[in-house]
């Protein structure tokens, strides 16, 4: 664990091993047991998991820490819940699906999110991401830390209406659905006005604008309505000279050209972006993180394992801003064993 090697990857410095990151492992309690030595489990007290899970971040040399302050606590009740299906250890994120809140394609075509939300308080948005940043700080000291938003832009538009709502407003009409875009745009630019003043020197944009098959619009739809509400978004951050890092699940591959010159300096992408295209186009400009299957951790071989890590070893090792991680997460039902495997052979991998 080192904030220097972390740091390094970030501003395109070569470090002696290939830093690392991982998502949800250190809350999967029999492996943080396995690893740490820690009697924990998902019903332990808060505090014997926090310190569980910051043993374990340490044993398993986190170089950064991939986290967010802004998700959809911001709707209030304005949001539609799709459900979540069981992923951490014990189900206890279980959440059954609920009705959506808008079904009339004209009403969300016509959504003001100004006039529903309001518009926040500057200062306060401020202090809210420094309180978390220092929280974070505080629970990996030896890690860089960062703070971030999840309702970017697609993401906060599919908390609100749910996924099929979405999909028959856009399809009614993809001009008025860039609209509704540039409106969400502007209510959300006053959060990313306040990242930009607050004092993580990284950031994280969160936004799932694609499907594991690639786009879900028209690509021009993206380039002619997405992509200049990301520049607009960015534009502050840029000028307070922060280090965008850019998450998104799913294929977006045929966007890595549009997302590095809408001024991110580091992408976050699951093993279904082609992370091989944005080292050979990107890798001596910007960091990327990931992009391990972690598929193969759940159901492959010890030579499978092997050979997916040899895989993201080959494609990032000679680039200095690549950063090692699985994915899409290592959740409560990866075998031990497999995770553990998994890390001794990033330890092998990992020196250049």
């Amino acid at each position: 664990m080192s904030y220097q090697e972390g740091w390094a990857a970030l501003h395109l410095q070569s470090t002696w091993r290939v830093p690392r990151t991982e998502y949800s492992a250190d809350e999967h309690w029999p492996l943080v047991e396995a690893v740490t030595g820690l009697k924990v489990s998902a019903d332990s007290p808060p505090e014997l998991q926090a310190q569980a899970s910051a043993a374990f971040r340490k044993a398993w040399n986190y170089d950064l820490v991939w986290s967010i302050a802004i998700s959809r606590e911001q709707f209030g009740e304005h949001f539609t819940e799709m459900g979540h299906a069981v992923y951490a250890h014990g189900g206890q994120d279980y959440i059954p699906a609920g009705a959506a809140r808008w079904t009339d394609p004209e009403q969300i075509l016509n959504l003001e999110p100004e006039q529903l939300f309001g518009t926040p308080d500057h200062s306060a948005l401020v202090s809210r991401f420094n309180s978390h940043y220092e929280e974070k700080c505080r629970q990996t000291p030896d890690a860089v830390n960062m703070t971030g938003i999840y309702i970017t832009l697609i993401s906060g538009l599919i908390y609100l209406f749910g996924w099929e709502e979405l999909l028959v407003a856009a399809g009614t009409s993809g001009e008025r659905f860039g609209g509704l875009t540039e409106r969400y745009r502007r209510w959300i630019q006053p959060y990313f006005n306040a990242l930009a003043d607050a004092e993580a020197q990284v950031v994280m944009i969160h936004d799932d604008f694609v499907w594991s098959s690639g786009p879900f619009l028209h690509p021009d739809w993206y380039r002619r309505f997405l992509f200049p509400s990301y520049r607009a978004l960015f534009e502050p951050l840029r000028q307070a000279g922060k280090i965008i890092l850019f998450t998104a699940d799913g294929d977006y591959t045929l966007f890595i050209d549009d997302l590095v010159s809408g001024g991110v300096h580091g992408l976050v992408m699951e093993p279904f972006t082609d992370m091989a295209k944005a080292a050979q186009s990107y890798g001596d400009r910007i960091s990327f993180i990931g992009n391990a299957d972690t598929r193969i951790l759940f159901s492959g071989s010890r030579d499978d394992i092997s050979n997916e890590v040899k895989r993201c070893m080959a494609i990032g090792k000679a680039h200095p801003g690549f950063i090692m991680a699985v994915g899409n997460h290592i959740p409560a039902n990866t075998p031990v064993d497999n995770a553990l495997f998994y890390h001794e052979v990033y330890q092998e991998m990992s020196r250049r």
